[in-house]
């Protein structure tokens, strides 16, 4: 009974952590960040220092500060401007933590300047980068930046038909008399699976695919094993996976080992694990123009489409490459840090290690998405 609660359990314990994260964010965040943690900023006599006390404000979340320090505020609300920092629906810019952040001048007049600012922001699956090119102004012995908005598409009010699946789920109740019985969980089966010797140390990619008739909330776990047969380590798969599968669907997954060598291990033990849950076929996340540009700088990119009429808070892309054979040969992944709103392209790029990008023949995405109403 315990098992069918996992997929629940696990969503409540992200979303308390990100909130707790969020709210009483530690001090040792600030000083990473290069902020102290009282937020005494600078003079703002160089663009530098302009863009730096911004960065500070936008750290501290403290929005009016920042808000207060651009130049040209009345060009948008202080709103406008906090939607544009943390998104206007939840989504992972809601709930992230400005890690570090770093200023470059790019050039400099007596009258205005350039000066980027990258901003590395941290949630609870990871770090994303926004880079902003700010011009910034002079006025008097002062200067203050000006704020490129980028304003979020507005859906127009539309009614969109749906016709999708839907699998619901009645377990039996502690009054109900029918012995042991209870509905099975379903069977899943690993399809693909070897090891991969990377600097960081071992890395266990595969696939995985639900073959029954019924959706499953699946996981992976695998145990190293050394020639004596002692265990090594063992690992999960996290989130380099999409967790939840519709019957006959197939995911990747990626399984690190840290600071182990490819040469201690003589087996590898698998554990895929599976568990019953409800779950519709909606919202369908349309995936366009995928590409991979080549090595040496492969990126992996394309377009994502929500066809539903609902909002995506998180998206997560995972992008399987495989060798002329159809060997699988590289795991990607990224979460998109802007919701996902209906009928509205978001575009996502992943980076392809090299050496391994020249090995690939095709490439496949697929999409795993967190709507309020829980896992799709």
């Amino acid at each position: 009974m315990g098992g069918r609660f996992l997929a629940l359990f696990l969503v409540a314990a992200t979303i308390a952590l990100v909130v707790v994260g969020t709210l009483w964010p530690v001090p040792a965040a600030a000083a990473y960040a290069g902020m102290s943690p009282s937020g005494i900023m600078h003079s703002p006599s160089t663009p530098e220092s302009a863009v730096d006390n911004l960065a500070i404000a936008i750290g501290h979340q403290d929005w009016p500060k920042a808000y207060s320090e651009l130049s040209n505020k009345a060009e948008f609300t202080e709103q406008d401007f906090l939607h544009d920092l943390t998104g206007s629906y939840p989504s992972l810019r809601t709930y992230a933590i400005l890690d570090t952040y770093q200023v470059q001048p790019l050039h400099v007049s007596d009258s205005d300047a350039q000066v980027r600012l990258r901003m590395r922001w941290s949630t609870v699956v990871g770090t994303f980068l926004d880079t902003r090119n700010l011009q910034v102004v002079r006025n008097g012995d002062q200067w203050a930046p000006v704020w490129p908005i980028v304003k979020e598409t507005r859906v127009p009010p539309q009614v969109i038909a749906v016709n999708y699946l839907r699998w619901d789920v009645i377990y039996r109740g502690p009054a109900d008399d029918w012995g042991a019985q209870d509905v099975e969980a379903p069977h899943v089966r690993i399809v693909d699976m070897h090891p991969v010797e990377r600097a960081a140390g071992v890395v266990v990619l595969g696939e995985l695919l639900n073959e029954d008739v019924v959706p499953a909330y699946v996981s992976v776990k695998a145990t190293l094993l050394a020639k004596n047969g002692s265990a090594i380590a063992t690992e999960d798969s996290f989130d380099k996976i999409s967790h939840l599968l519709l019957p006959k669907q197939v995911t990747p997954f990626l399984i690190t080992f840290p600071n182990v060598s490819l040469s201690e291990v003589d087996s590898i033990h698998m554990d895929p694990m599976s568990n019953l849950v409800a779950a519709s076929a909606d919202p369908v996340v349309e995936i366009q123009n995928q590409k991979l540009s080549p090595a040496p700088d492969a990126i992996f990119g394309g377009d994502l489409v929500n066809q539903s009429g609902q909002i995506v808070n998180i998206a997560h892309v995972l992008g399987t490459f495989y060798d002329q054979s159809g060997q699988l040969v590289w795991v990607a992944d990224q979460y998109i840090d802007r919701a996902l709103l209906p009928q509205t392209p978001v575009s996502f790029s992943m980076p392809v290690p090299e050496d391994l990008a020249r090995k690939v023949s095709t490439e496949r995405a697929v999409v795993a998405t967190y709507s309020s109403g829980g896992f799709q």
